[in-house]
């Protein structure tokens, strides 16, 4: 009896000149499949080079991806995206701060540059797939539908920011290293075996278009520096700031708040209000949220047909939490089963069931235990 041979595939691998992407291309050419290799220039100024695991996208980074397609022996390309990426991730990125929201770049990054920009120029060029060193796995049905679920390993688990990619991208979506149930540094010895002298080199961390870290500088080069308040919940002045965007919900460090709470216990960022740039702080029972809306629901194949109960995850690095969730009026509307803190619009949730990722969207508004005055 014969089985038919695995479909030998034409295959664009984004390298990011990072060990990931690196051994994912690998796997993917080991696998008979045609492989490609493609660095995305993103920065606008590429002539910097990272500072240890800070930054990406540099001239550094592409010469790491040459040597490395060199290695596997696959064709490299360098693709010029820098425009791209500051019109819809920088400027996104920009535009939410300043609005009072607090963006994951990750994730609009995944959506509109690697799964959309990148994506559509790989099909027009005759390729059948977009391979990334993303930690997840795409489970491929009789009937041709497509599912995203959690890496097998749920320390490496990188679904929350591909919870953005609909049911055309997942169709077109590889994901070498989502079932390898292996240490970072097993990766990086296979790496080694290979003769990929990435193997060493440090992960990025951080967002990739702020090499130092310093997020707040970053903002106050571009939106300027505005004092205003910094109020209790009560509206008493408690001191000031240079600027709203410089602070998220659930904030404790940085608030340089020269009077100590009458309990004496730390405050936390609660809300800010661009609209008159002030920043309310408080205890930390006041960020317990017990709801909220979403918007711009993405889903990971067949949207939900009506109110679930799922899990959630808020952040890249966050646990779940048991919600209920379903569409009213085209938004999501989500019920957390015990009240959870730190969440702030702009933030992504993304739902699953079990290890599958249903989908994700926007936090628009949410809804506390208690009432922020």
């Amino acid at each position: 009896m014969t089985t038919d041979a695995p479909r030998r595939l034409r295959v664009l691998a984004a390298m990011s000149g990072g060990v990931d992407s690196a051994v994912a291309a690998a796997r993917a050419a080991e696998a008979g499949h045609d492989v490609t290799g493609v660095h995305l220039a993103l920065s606008e100024n590429p002539k910097s080079f990272r500072t240890g695991a800070r930054g990406c996208c540099t001239i550094e980074d592409s010469h790491d991806a040459r040597r490395a397609a060199d290695v596997i022996g696959i064709p490299f390309y360098v693709w010029d995206l820098a425009e791209r990426f500051r019109e819809d991730v920088v400027e996104d990125f920009f535009a939410e701060y300043e609005a009072g929201r607090t963006p994951n770049p990750c994730l609009r990054c995944n959506e509109k540059i690697k799964f959309a920009a990148l994506l559509d120029k790989a099909l027009a060029l005759g390729f059948d797939a977009v391979c990334t060193g993303h930690y997840a796995t795409v489970v491929e049905h009789p009937d041709g539908s497509r599912e995203l679920h959690r890496a097998s390993d749920m320390a490496k688990d990188q679904s929350y920011v591909l919870g953005v990619l609909d049911d055309q991208q997942l169709a077109h979506a590889m994901f070498p290293l989502g079932d390898t149930l292996t240490t970072k540094a097993e990766i990086r010895e296979e790496a080694a075996r290979r003769g990929l002298f990435v193997a060493k080199k440090p992960d990025s961390h951080d967002i990739c278009f702020i090499a130092d870290g310093d997020t707040q500088a970053f903002l106050a080069k571009r939106l300027g520096t505005a004092e205003g308040d910094i109020v209790d919940e009560s509206g008493a002045k408690l001191g000031t700031h240079e600027g709203a965007y410089g602070f998220t919900i659930g904030q404790r460090k940085g608030l340089r708040i020269g009077t100590p709470a009458p309990d004496g216990k730390p405050r936390y960022v609660l809300d800010i209000s661009p609209v008159d740039n002030t920043v309310t702080v408080g205890p930390a029972e006041a960020l317990d949220v017990t709801a909220l809306t979403a918007v711009r629901p993405r889903w990971c194949g067949a949207a939900p047909t009506g109110p679930g109960t799922y899990t959630a995850q808020l952040r890249a690095h966050g646990g779940e939490t048991e919600v209920t969730a379903g569409l009213v009026d085209g938004e999501l509307r989500v019920t957390f089963a015990e009240p959870v803190r730190g969440v702030a619009p702009g933030q992504a949730i993304v739902l699953y069931d079990g290890t599958r990722v249903v989908g994700s969207a926007t936090i628009a508004t949410t809804e506390r235990v208690r009432a922020v005055a």
